[in-house]
């Protein structure tokens, strides 16, 4: 269920609410805006009671029943989209965000190399992971807390934020001392114990769909993360894995629209994972923009064929600024998209 509080409701309203909603078996979870609070109601009870109980309170504006499984991600529960402040720009609002950089942090000059030439091109934030999740144990597994340092180096030079993956719960607080946003990988996705301990974590998080992973359990992951505190939650269509060998994952653009109507979270999307074809990018990269995603995750390296990871689907930065520049017109009519979409909503 959600509650929402008439205006400038009292504390000691609320907590009337929430100790009624409480008394029926359910926990609160709510959340406070300028001058409304809407309460999450989560758990096994008595549903019909509770409602009616609730909905006669005279502090109650509404109380509407949640049909989804995910509560607190749902467009029931929310249905304003969820904007997220990164680097001067707002995921999700009026302002596509392109995060670029390498698939791993192989050295200083690299990492630097790769951060100047994104930032110039038009790139709001740096990706590039210090833990790397390889398939095989003899493959690069990245430079860890010396990557992060570098990542954090880059940062102050060009003033890009950092992207950056995070493979373990035990691994958070020390990725969120170098990051701004901690990046979920498609393989850790259902990985319930760091879901959990990503809810008390400050940073946004950036959550990418699993490999075989369908809508309904991209977005119960996310709800996972969320439910624990953290309703900075940013998902990632990266491509699922099919019988099609063409490329290297199977672009689901139409998970986009439907996140949509389903979801107040942000939605990106990442060309490179999805195609494994640095030629395919580009052209993904603008059916992305005109489907409506809120932004990009695209991998740029220095020098692709010496990179120790994913070189065959990395731009170089002279292909991405390329790239940029062929996006304007698509991002033009995208932005007048969000207009119309604004006014509607009024």
């Amino acid at each position: 269920m959600v509650i929402s509080m008439k205006l400038h409701s009292s504390r000691e309203e609320i907590e009337q609410v929430c100790k009624r909603i409480e008394h029926f078996g359910y926990k609160v979870h709510s959340i406070e805006g300028e001058e409304r609070v809407v309460i999450g109601v989560v758990g096994r009870g008595d549903v019909t009671n509770c409602l009616e109980s609730v909905e006669a309170m005279p502090q109650v504006e509404s109380a509407v029943r949640i049909s989804a499984p995910y509560k607190f991600v749902s467009r029931e529960f929310r249905r304003a989209k969820t904007q997220i402040r990164l680097n001067g720009a707002e995921i999700g609002g009026d302002e596509f965000v392109v995060m670029a950089g390498p698939c791993s942090v192989e050295s200083e000059e690299q990492i630097m190399n790769a951060a100047e030439a994104v930032a110039r091109a038009g790139a709001k934030m740096l990706r590039g992971g210090a833990f790397k999740p390889r398939t095989s144990p003899y493959d690069f597994q990245g430079l860890e807390e010396e990557g992060l340092k570098l990542l954090a180096k880059a940062r102050s030079a060009t003033g890009l934020g950092i992207v950056t993956e995070v493979m373990s719960d035990s691994d958070v607080d020390l990725v969120a001392e170098y990051a701004d946003v901690l990046q979920v990988g498609a393989r850790n996705m259902q990985n319930f114990a760091l879901l959990k301990a990503l809810g008390p974590c400050q940073r946004p998080i950036l959550l990418k769909r699993g490999l075989s992973s369908t809508v309904k359990e991209l977005l119960m992951s996310a709800e996972y993360i969320v439910a624990h505190g953290n309703p900075n939650v940013i998902l990632c269509e990266r491509g699922i894995r099919t019988y099609e060998t063409a490329t290297r994952n199977t672009c689901d653009l139409t998970a986009v629209a439907v996140l949509d109507e389903l979801t107040h979270l942000p939605v990106m999307v990442d060309p490179s994972h999805a195609t494994g074809k640095r030629s395919l990018v580009p052209a993904l990269s603008r059916a992305a923009v005109a489907i409506g995603c809120d932004g990009l995750i695209v991998e740029v390296h220095p020098c692709p064929e010496q990179a120790m990871s994913d070189g065959a689907q990395s731009l170089n930065p002279k292909q991405f600024t390329a790239m940029m520049k062929e996006l304007e017109p698509y991002l033009r009519l995208w932005k007048d998209s969000r207009v119309t979409e604004a006014a509607a909503a009024v």
